[in-house]
């Protein structure tokens, strides 16, 4: 009995190691097969984010089987051209915040001034003497002495550069009481950009007709070759036209446009009394006076030729009818 214990024993053991490898090597195909499931499924979520991702973002079209190498290049690039645009107008931008835009403004002012009547002249003629001194251009001036009938008056409009304006205005303060003055402003800067870019493009539209009829090489007929001269004549005519109405705007904003306007100097009389009826008639009896007898004189001079050439040779004639018809009259009843 106790010699076949024993041996049963060793029997025994292996047959439970055999089981118990078993279990173990299929406990780590199940781990294994488990994580290969996960690396699947995880694969097939970042493939399905990345399609997204393209179908959200417009890629350029690669080309037939070079599709899957190249797409993250083709995004890169277009993500650097982006942020090289970006830069551009970024500096852009500050260049042209550290130039500002030049402004074109056309300033006028007027003033109206008082002198006294008696120096109204000479007023005048100081102020056009000193605009003759300065940077300055008469446009025109005109004036008008103070007669019996009717006040004096002048005039004055120049073009003056800014530099000289204060000199003239304090010129003019020195002769005359300055009572209004006003300033305007108008802004040609947009004007003054639309006519300079017209003139640089028919300057190079006529420099390219010119480039054609010099040109040798090509054939062209001659009907080609007028229709090029005559599109050259017709933008050169513009061109001009557009030159001069740039000079025009360059003397309208680099001087100032200054009109000035002369008048006497009235006193203002009044009596400590204040308003007299009877005063005031005396003192406008012989202007009353004057006006009644010049009416007067007017009315005979009017009157006159028509009392000579109707009303005479009339009553003439009614008095020689006016006899016979008396004489008829004696003669029946002397009969």
């Amino acid at each position: 009995m106790t010699s076949r214990t024993p041996s049963r024993t060793p029997s025994a053991s292996p047959r439970l190691s055999f089981s118990s490898l078993s279990r173990s090597a299929r406990h780590r195909s199940g781990i294994v097969l488990l994580a290969l499931a996960a690396a699947l499924s995880l694969g097939g979520c970042d493939r399905k984010s990345d399609e997204a991702a393209g179908l959200s973002e417009p890629a350029p079209p690669p080309a037939p089987m070079q599709a899957a190498p190249r797409l993250a290049g083709g995004m890169a690039m277009k993500e650097q051209r982006r942020a090289k645009s970006v830069e551009a107008a970024l500096d852009e931008s500050a260049s042209s915040q550290d130039t500002p835009l030049q402004r074109f403004l056309a300033v006028r002012q007027e003033l109206n001034v008082e002198v006294p009547s008696e120096q109204l002249a000479d007023a005048w003629g100081k102020v056009r003497d000193l605009c003759g001194t300065l940077k300055c251009e008469l446009l025109s001036s005109s004036l008008l002495r103070e007669t019996p009938q009717q006040p004096g008056n002048a005039m004055l409009e120049v073009r003056v550069e800014p530099a000289d304006v204060d000199k003239l205005l304090g010129g003019l303060a020195g002769v005359a009481n300055v009572v209004s003055h006003t300033t305007t402003s108008e802004d040609k800067t947009a004007e003054v950009i639309d006519v300079e870019a017209r003139i640089r493009n028919r300057t190079e539209f006529r420099d390219s007709l010119r480039v054609m009829l010099r040109d040798t090489v090509t054939k062209r007929t001659m009907a080609d070759l007028l229709a090029i001269q005559r599109t050259l004549s017709d933008t050169q005519a513009e061109l001009d036209a557009t030159a001069t109405q740039r000079k025009v705007l360059a003397q309208q904003t680099s001087k100032q446009h200054i009109q000035i306007q002369f008048t006497p100097r009235r006193a203002l009389v009044g009596s400590g009394d204040g308003y007299s009826p009877m005063g005031q008639a005396l003192r406008n009896a012989g202007s009353v006076l004057a006006e009644s007898v010049g009416s007067l004189i007017t009315f005979v001079a009017a009157v006159l030729p028509w009392l000579v050439l109707v009303v005479l040779p009339l009553g003439w004639l009614v008095r020689v009818l006016w006899r016979r018809k008396a004489k008829g009259k004696v003669s029946v009843k002397a009969a």
